[in-house]
């Protein structure tokens, strides 16, 4: 949703404005000793920080700045078409796709394209059938003459289509979809389409717009819609959509919600907790904050460009999770909730939380690898709104605690509901000063296929990295790395390899020069065990690295191989 303030706000719902005038005002009194489980022995997907996106959250000239990038794993974003004309909240156009995408692709970002933002206004102004499929030509033209872009991953064909579609005008949207689909295969085969995109999720929308595009042979790649009204619904909301699309014989899409948390949700840190810890738990592919205000601030995550507000730090926390996610209870759909990422190289557990005011717990369980003894940090960070930095979180307590049978309880006490708490806990005999591991699932992937084995370092890793020769189809692993020295630094690499010959891959890290890494033959693929290792200069602090059978200004790699991990020293 182009954010035109008054519009935006108009579209809330009477229940959504009652829960953001819950999180603007005082915090409710708390009922007594709300509860988050979590536990450690029940992985359910890798960490790919599938929230921590943003719609229009770049603006060219590097807005916000790489260095508050970096450290939060942006995954993907929603940006406008090239040539946009989108003026939300009466700014000047910004953030065109193919202008931003150097710097996307600086810090591992992905993007879709909002075509509709071709238009000035919002809700947008429809002209006629001949000046939008003009308009479409001319975008995807662009695109497909940017042939330095390929972290594009999507054409999303239009935006909020159950509140901006004009019927009048244009006739009925599912007809619409149909003909735009058309229109952009007809120039592009290869690129996912995502939609619909609505403002809320509608199951009988949703079932007329899956009918007619199952039958015109016109289904999205990737299923989108907008949580922008209270998170306590999105677990209905997903599972009401898988039972749809079985029920309709659709094979099982890729789902993005690419705008979420209303205005008064999208800065309270301890609100956010709860619509991260609920996409995740739900499997969405991505999810992207809302734009309600500035462009160049990552949706309210930054300001004056390079200082960090009170909600930076929660994506800050959950970028510092790796290895897979773990299961976290909560009591109900309703106030205390949080996510979690267990680190099985280093035995961290991060737990990040919020939404409840008071004295509440944090019960652990499967914390045996960890030992009996373990360290636990507890932080905090206040809700500061968009204008103001907060330098640092708060530490609230650390201590030594002793494991039982693999469990933990840990109270927190005062919390504050607009809050967001990160609890760690590793073992008390230390853990290594820095991350060396990095396992390839929890890179950034494009046009690729993250998969599980048994064999595999956290047991997964990345395969069909097939493609090179065009922009929409290269295949390439970008791993955000931290390291504490400026250096050189052995880089070995976990690899298959089963073609029975030698292959290659580009390696490039920090936009620079290509060199290439050969894999000799392995047994067989999906079984892990074999390394190869090389040389990387790094800077101090965060780095991105590329693995590619194809990327701009390299040839191409030969033959195939599968990527398990990379490992510094």
């Amino acid at each position: 949703m182009s954010r035109i303030r008054v519009l935006a706000l108009a579209l809330v719902t009477t229940a959504a404005t009652a829960v953001a005038g819950v999180v603007a005002g005082a915090p409710p009194a708390a009922a007594a000793g709300e509860t988050l489980t979590v536990n450690v022995a029940q992985p359910f997907r890798p960490v790919t920080h599938v929230a921590s996106g943003g719609l229009y959250g770049l603006a060219e000239n590097s807005r916000p700045a790489d260095s508050t990038l970096l450290p939060i794993k942006v995954n993907s974003l929603t940006q406008p078409a090239p040539g946009v004309g989108q003026r939300p909240n009466g700014q000047p156009p910004g953030g065109d796709s193919l202008l931003i995408a150097p710097q996307a692709d600086r810090v591992g970002a992905g993007q879709y394209i909002r075509m509709p933002d071709i238009y000035p206004d919002f809700p947008y102004r429809w002209v006629s059938w001949d000046d939008w499929l003009a308009k479409v030509d001319t975008m995807v033209r662009a695109r497909l003459a940017a042939t330095s872009v390929t972290n594009v991953l999507a054409w999303e064909l239009w935006n909020e289509p159950d509140y901006t579609w004009n019927t009048a005008a244009a006739g009925n949207f599912n007809d619409g979809w149909v003909r735009t689909h058309r229109a952009v295969r007809a120039l592009d085969p290869q690129t996912p389409i995502v939609g619909p995109s609505t403002a809320t999720y509608n199951r009988s929308w949703m079932q007329s717009f899956l009918t007619r595009a199952r039958d015109t042979g016109t289904l999205p790649d990737i299923i989108c819609w907008h949580e922008l009204n209270n998170p306590a619904r999105i677990a209905a909301d997903l599972a009401d959509y898988r039972n749809l699309e079985s029920s309709l014989g659709i094979s099982p899409r890729r789902i993005s919600i690419n705008e979420y948390a209303a205005p008064a949700e999208v800065d309270v840190p301890g609100r956010i907790a709860s619509y991260v810890a609920k996409l995740e738990r739900g499997g969405v592919e991505s999810a992207h904050r809302a734009f309600w205000y500035e462009y160049g601030t990552m949706n309210g995550l930054v300001v004056n460009s390079n200082q960090p507000t009170g909600t930076w730090w929660l994506y800050k926390w959950y970028g510092d999770m790796a290895g897979n996610m773990i299961t976290t209870t909560p009591g109900a759909q309703t106030r205390l909730d949080g996510f979690a990422a267990y680190d099985p190289t280093r035995k961290i557990v991060n737990v990040v939380f919020g939404d409840e005011a008071g004295t509440n717990t944090v019960n652990l369980t499967g914390l045996g690898p960890l030992g009996s003894s373990v360290r636990v940090t507890l932080l905090s960070t206040p809700s500061s709104g968009r204008f103001t930095g907060v330098t640092a979180p708060t530490t609230v307590s650390t201590a030594t605690r002793t494991v039982s049978g693999g469990q933990l309880s840990v109270s927190v006490p005062n919390m504050v509901a607009t809050s967001a708490y990160q609890l760690v806990v590793e073992p008390a005999t230390g853990v290594p000063a820095y991350q060396q591991r990095y396992e390839a699932e929890n890179a950034s992937v494009f046009r690729a296929q993250r998969l599980t084995s048994s064999s595999a370092s956290g047991g997964g890793y990345v395969g069909r990295i097939d493609n090179s020769g065009t922009p929409r189809t290269d295949s390439y692993v970008d791993f955000v790395v931290n390291v504490p020295a400026a250096r050189a630094y052995t880089m070995t690499i976990g690899y298959a390899n089963a073609t029975g010959a030698t292959a290659t891959q580009g390696l490039a890290y920090n936009g620079g020069a290509w060199t290439t890494v050969s894999y000799p033959p392995t047994a067989a693929w999906g079984q892990f065990g074999a390394t190869v290792s090389t040389t990387v200069t790094l800077r101090a602090g965060y780095n991105v690295i590329r693995l590619a059978k194809g990327s701009p200004y390299f040839a191409g790699g030969t033959g195939y191989a599968e990527l398990d991990y990379i490992h510094l020293t």
